[in-house]
């Protein structure tokens, strides 16, 4: 079953939404060479109390702490620790979200550490986010789910690669409803299952976490012994990025991005709906 929001409830993911946004950028600042990704976690809590949100991740399911730190060939859930410290090279994703009033946002982003990045890396990010964007403009009124599944893999399948081959995306995980719950129905595939069918019909009131997760190689990923940091079975780096969109009657609104969109939608010839906290 999937969960419609009235405008007023999109408003209040948009104030969670824009604490999550905030969350980015104080950490996105922090994440230098000689950081602790358990750095990374208390700046977070800070952004967290400051905004009085709660955070969605600490105890979900046992979940640690208050983001999520995935460092190079980490996929996903990675667990802050002041024994990860970052250095000079480094890539790092971070995911994390927040509730206001019982209504959440959740997003992520891949940062630098330090400089002398390959080439190679600055593309797999470059090339995650850009099919994340690709996704979202494609979440428009008569849509169907799988419209957004194939709009994020045509637009990785496109990108040609360094070295050859093709980039992975990975299987075993992919966005998801949002709403009173972080997790919720539906859950979006980052390309297309044909046996899955085409998926509900986008409507105004939708809204969908769209978190495209790439690999330069392999799709397929294994959990670590702590039963949450997720890593690539070939040990290639990854790259993860995320927004909780909502579709309204003007089209789709970025929760998470402190445009809403706008800019970026732009570039897909889509109008971002207006922000109701403007």
């Amino acid at each position: 079953m999937v969960q419609i929001k009235t405008p007023e409830q999109i408003a209040k993911m948009r104030e969670a939404g824009l604490v999550v946004a905030a969350i980015h950028a104080a950490t996105r600042e922090a994440a230098v060479p000689g950081a602790s990704t358990k750095d990374l976690d208390e700046v977070a809590r800070k952004v967290l109390a400051e905004h009085n949100a709660k955070s969605n991740f600490l105890g979900y399911g046992g979940f640690p702490a208050t983001i999520c730190t995935s460092v190079n060939e980490v996929v996903v859930h990675g667990i802050p620790s002041d024994e990860v410290v970052l250095k000079d090279g480094d890539i790092i994703s971070i995911d994390c979200g927040a509730i206001i009033d019982g209504w959440h946002g959740d997003a992520a982003y891949t940062a630098f550490v330090g400089s002398g990045h390959a080439p190679e890396l600055i593309e797999l990010s470059r090339v995650t986010e850009e099919s994340m964007w690709a996704g979202i403009a494609a979440m428009k009124l008569g849509n169907r789910l799988v419209d957004i599944s194939r709009a994020i893999e045509t637009y990785i399948r496109r990108q040609p690669k360094a070295g050859g081959g093709r980039y992975g995306i990975i299987e075993d995980y992919g966005g998801h409803g949002i709403g009173t719950e972080m997790h919720m129905d539906p859950h979006l595939l980052n390309y297309v299952e044909r046996k899955r069918g085409k998926g509900p019909k986008l409507v105004p009131g939708f809204c969908l976490a769209i978190e495209p997760m790439v690999s330069l190689g392999t799709p397929r990923t294994e959990v670590l012994a702590d039963d949450w940091t997720v890593i690539t079975t070939d040990g290639t780096w990854s790259s993860h990025w995320e927004h909780s969109v909502a579709l309204t009657e003007a089209g789709p609104l970025v929760l998470t991005s402190p445009d809403g969109g706008a800019a970026k939608l732009a570039e897909h010839g889509v109008t971002a709906a207006p922000d109701p906290l403007a």
